[in-house]
């Protein structure tokens, strides 16, 4: 027996998958951590590319103390000393901007896609 299709019963399937889709995370991997060295004063790279949920970890090479610091003071990764990390969790409204508080001319940016 042959089904017969309207356009009716088509257009309302499709409608339903639509539903469906959109209810699914729209990321098919895991989060990534990105890394962003602090070195000579500066962040490298300077733009870090992300999605939400992906973690940037800052690590510190320069002698001096850093921060990576929200422009809004929305996030903060406090002092990070010579060596060591400080990671910040990317978050859908979070800010994009960011600076070291001891040193403000270093500036970042963060893309999120």
């Amino acid at each position: 027996m042959q089904r017969v299709y309207s356009r009716r019963n088509v257009v309302a399937r499709a409608a339903a998958s639509a539903v469906v889709l959109t209810a699914l995370p729209l990321r098919a991997q895991d989060p990534v951590i990105h890394d962003v060295q602090i070195k000579a004063f500066k962040f490298d790279p300077k733009v870090v590319q992300v999605q939400i949920g992906d973690t940037i970890r800052w690590t510190n090479q320069d002698l001096a103390p850093h921060t990576a610091t929200a422009d809004e003071f929305g996030w903060d990764t406090e002092e990070i000393a010579k060596g060591e990390t400080g990671e910040v969790v990317v978050t859908k409204d979070m800010e994009t901007s960011y600076f070291c508080a001891f040193h403000t001319h270093m500036k970042g940016t963060i893309e999120i896609l």
